[in-house]
């Protein structure tokens, strides 16, 4: 016997139910709740982030954007690509009260600060 939806067009054009919107992305540091709507952060860095015990963003804003990548590349057992630093210092600048910057903005500053990254 077949299930009997009660309202079918809450199914997509494949018989599944419709994926979650993603959080619309924060403007500014004040109106940022969850790491997903930081600008430039998705679900997998955001998961980097909670590995690291970061849970809520403001905790960005007093975060060391180095140690954050350093941690990250201890607790992973592998070296992280270095455009996580950048996404973690434009993270971290955007808490502090920065506009929203792309993350490779940051990549000329992080190979001048961090040239060893």
């Amino acid at each position: 016997m077949a299930a009997v939806l009660s309202n079918p067009s809450s199914l997509s054009s494949r018989g599944r139910p419709p994926k979650a919107l993603a959080p619309r992305k924060a403007r500014s540091a004040a109106e940022c709740e969850q790491l997903e709507q930081l600008p430039n952060i998705g679900p997998s860095i955001a998961g980097d982030l909670r590995l690291l015990g970061i849970q809520h963003p403001r905790e960005l804003a007093t975060a060391d954007a180095l140690q954050l990548y350093q941690r990250l590349c201890a607790a992973t057992g592998k070296r992280q690509d270095p455009c996580v630093l950048d996404t973690f210092l434009a993270a971290t600048d955007f808490m502090r009260g920065a506009e929203p910057r792309p993350w490779w903005a940051y990549t000329a500053q992080r190979k001048l600060s961090f040239p060893a990254v």
